[in-house]
């Protein structure tokens, strides 16, 4: 097993901050221009044409569905329901459950080459590690190990004191892992996990299924700000992220999106629309 900064250190990162973005490529920049995106990267990244990546990248009020949650019975019914709360809901191309994402979640992508000798379990320690890294001014309690009760549970949920506030999915492409986190930065956790309990109510109510949906329980759910007793923003966190990248390489540069890169999304992003044909985009 390698150790968690020998995965991640590199001589040059490649940092892309897509956090205030309206639009991409003419394209509406929802989550689902998000996944397309980092598809794209993930190709460059695979075929040597871009150097490892950190993205980091945000969406308002967006309810991302995993590709089991497509199956559900009742599906039209949960969806109709986050809708009407306000949300925009969209089906991932990787795996997990849904997870709920507005300005104060910060989403961070670690797409990096080579991967046939980095085994998944390696690239989510890393992430894991990382995000230790970055807040180890404030806490030396952050685990990893599923936590019942929450959404998208996973062996890969980081937590305090029992608490999730991050969960972690992996996408492999080619020679290249894309390995995803969402942090939880600020704001009313419990109401955002609320949202997605009833969703599941609504959208599987009492048919059996093959998959097992989880029972979420909003508790177990809460911010950084709030477990660290904290007041952190997302624009604290992306300083942290940046810091915390110059300590594992010796260049940070920024690169504008190649013509390869940009024709990768357009047929990713199609892909993407085809898979989220069945849900109303309101």
């Amino acid at each position: 097993m390698k150790k968690w900064d020998e995965i991640i250190s590199y001589e040059t990162f490649r940092y892309i901050d897509h956090t205030a973005l309206h639009e991409f490529e003419g394209k509406p920049y929802t989550a689902m221009t998000s996944f397309a995106i980092d598809d794209a990267i993930a190709t460059a990244v695979s075929n040597g044409a871009s150097p490892p990546a950190f993205r980091l990248w945000k969406h308002p009020s967006t309810i991302v569905l995993g590709i089991p949650d497509g199956r559900l019975p009742f599906l039209d019914d949960g969806v109709a329901y986050l809708q009407e709360q306000g949300y925009r809901v969209i089906i991932r191309n990787s795996g997990g459950l849904a997870v709920a994402l507005d300005e104060d979640v910060l989403n961070l992508s670690l797409v990096l080459p080579d991967v046939q000798h980095v085994s998944i379990h390696d690239a989510y320690e890393a992430m894991y590690h990382f995000v230790q890294h970055m807040f180890q001014d404030l806490t030396g309690e952050i685990e990893a190990y599923e936590i019942v009760g929450s959404y998208c549970p996973g062996d890969y949920d980081l937590s305090i004191n029992g608490k999730k506030f991050a969960g972690i999915s992996q996408r492999r492409i080619k020679e290249a892992a894309a390995t995803q986190i969402y942090l939880d930065v600020r704001g009313n956790s419990q109401q955002r996990a609320r949202h997605i309990q009833e969703f599941y109510r609504l959208s599987k109510r009492d048919e059996s299924t093959k998959f097992v949906y989880p029972e979420v329980v909003p508790e177990v759910m809460g911010s950084l700000s709030d477990l660290l007793d904290h007041p952190l923003t997302v624009d604290d966190v992306k300083s942290r992220v940046y810091r915390a990248l110059e300590n594992l390489s010796e260049e940070i540069i920024v690169q504008e999106f190649s013509e390869q890169e940009k024709a990768t999304f357009e047929k990713r992003y199609e892909q993407m629309l085809k898979r989220n044909e069945r849900i109303d985009q309101r």
